[in-house]
């Protein structure tokens, strides 16, 4: 078994090419939909189906991206907790209520020794989510994502 790489904030973006293909797949499919549905505009045999393939097409994207968008809420709503849990250990209180869920997900990359000063800097200077990952200096690597 390798071993898994170093993650960093240049590398820890992840991609994941099969989702990508699927919505420029189901984006060319809307297109061609929309040009078959005006090429059929005055074609009544060919009008019903037309219509209905545009709106197949726009039923996928719609499916596609609500399924991403609903895995990223829950995947925030883990972090959040497992981040929560985390500050309580190291100082038996939860995480300042001023940090945003943005802010947390990127103060989960942070290691131990730094996360309770990141948080609190964070949460005093409403840093945002890119500048928590580039200030973490040892980074916690994850590689669990959706």
């Amino acid at each position: 078994m390798s071993a898994m790489p170093t993650q960093n904030y240049e590398n820890h973006a992840m991609r994941v090419p099969g989702f990508l293909f699927i919505l420029v797949l189901t984006l060319a499919t809307f297109l061609g939909s929309c040009v078959n549905l005006y090429k059929s505009w005055d074609d009544h045999q060919r009008l019903y189906s037309a219509s209905l393939i545009l709106a197949l097409s726009i039923s996928t994207m719609g499916a596609a991206l609500f399924a991403r968008t609903f895995a990223l809420k829950v995947q925030d709503r883990a972090i959040r907790a497992e981040e929560n849990l985390r500050h309580f250990v190291l100082t038996g209180k939860l995480l300042d209520s001023r940090l945003t869920v943005k802010q947390i997900v990127g103060l989960r990359f942070a290691s131990d020794a730094e996360f309770l000063d990141l948080a609190k800097k964070a949460a005093d200077t409403g840093m945002a989510q890119d500048d928590i990952k580039k200030a973490v200096k040892n980074w916690r690597a994850d590689f669990d994502r959706a």
